[in-house]
């Protein structure tokens, strides 16, 4: 072997996978989807790059990081006890309550803006310690009390639904419905499929969910633009009931944007598979999405992966130690078009020997013709 040889492919019989090794001449290319779901894109220079998120501020607060959430939830309450507290302290101060201890407050026991703060976090909270109250004797107080009353309940809702909706997110339920982290090529009933697994990790498993796959190109133009292409791979049974975990299989035959993949195209071929499933969560009703991608370097030509469902006396069961491990198959080495072509003659030649089948007569091998001694017996009985 040439030690200046860049590609090569090395057999590990131990795992009995097949690793692809290559020298990096830089760095790795830029994916179209991370292995976790998401997409390195960033917007530029965007037409009101910031009202999008303010007109949709639910949505914003809900995919925040929850460090940020708590930060801004913390300063809402603060600020709203700051602002009716200083309100509390302008009566007060116009009233006259500050600087005289005779006069009948608009609020018991507030005379500074120490005390209407506290007297604002009181009322918000709905702590009522029974030193501080509202009295008659300001129209104005009383009106600016109920609607402090009203405000604190508007954002009580606002942030128990926020919380709410941030635990029961898509994405965390999505984490516990993952893919394998390779796809194979193997031949199944003669054909060459690529496949991969998909599982779910709970116990109250997706009795209905949809698998989808889309091949990605970055296509560059003569005018030096790039654009991005993609096709629809046909996926055998696309209805997935996830009880345990499934293989979900694509056919490379004719019509198939990979029916030309060969394993040497896999060290040179730039396209990303991106595959997802969709389905709705038993527990919370709620639509959820799991996806990942695969590129040819994810993909490996000529292994299966190993069985993991075992049939016990009273359940199935299922070892997931076993969910990304492959076993070596025989699997030539072309693509599914130059495999069938080469394939069709062997079946025509398989064809012709079930008609005309050989017998031995004298010492020769002959073939005979079993639709002639029919036309011939039929004559004979005529």
């Amino acid at each position: 072997m040439s030690a200046e040889r860049e590609e090569q492919v090395i057999i590990d019989t131990h795992y009995t996978t097949i690793h692809t090794l290559g020298k990096q001449n830089g760095p790795s290319p830029l994916r179209y989807m991370q292995r976790d779901g998401r997409f390195p894109v960033i917007f530029q220079k965007a037409p009101g790059e910031w009202s999008p998120f303010l007109m949709d501020i639910f949505t914003t607060l809900v995919e925040i990081r929850w460090r940020v959430m708590l930060l801004i939830f913390s300063l809402s309450y603060i600020l709203s006890w700051l602002t009716f507290g200083l309100c509390y302290w302008l009566i007060a101060y116009v009233h006259g309550d500050v600087g005289s201890a005779d006069n009948k407050p608009c609020v018991e026991n507030v005379r500074g803006f120490t005390g209407a703060f506290l007297f604002s976090m009181e009322t918000q909270a709905t702590i009522g310690y029974g030193f501080r109250g509202m009295t008659e004797n300001c129209i104005v107080a009383i009106m600016v009390v109920t609607v402090h009353d009203v405000f604190s309940c508007l954002l009580d809702t606002i942030i128990i639904g926020i919380v709410i909706a941030k635990m029961a997110s898509a994405r965390k339920r999505a984490q516990t419905v993952v893919f394998s982290n390779c796809a194979v090529v193997n031949q199944r009933d003669g054909v060459l499929c690529l496949s991969w697994r998909l599982g779910d990790l709970r116990g109250n498993h997706i009795l209905d969910g949809v698998a989808r796959a889309v091949l990605v190109r970055c296509v560059k133009r003569p005018q030096g633009s790039i654009a991005l292409s993609y096709e629809d791979l046909d996926i055998q049974n696309r209805d997935i009931v996830l009880a345990t975990p499934a293989t979900i299989i694509h056919k490379l035959e004719p019509g198939s944007p990979l029916y030309c993949l060969s394993p040497e195209d896999l060290l040179e071929d730039d396209f990303e598979l991106v595959v997802s499933f969709t389905y709705t969560g038993d527990s919370t009703g709620m639509l959820h999405q799991t996806r990942t991608s695969y590129t040819p370097s994810d993909i490996r030509w000529g292994q299966r992966f190993r069985d993991m469902l075992k049939v016990g006396k009273k359940r199935y069961k299922v070892d997931y130690a076993l969910f990304n491990e492959t076993t070596w198959v025989p699997v030539p080495l072309l693509n599914a078009e130059e495999f069938d072509r080469r394939r069709r003659p062997a079946e025509r030649s398989q064809s012709h020997n079930s008609r005309f089948p050989s017998i031995k007569r004298n010492g020769h091998i002959c073939q005979v013709n079993l639709d002639a001694i029919g036309e011939v017996m039929q004559q004979t009985c005529l």
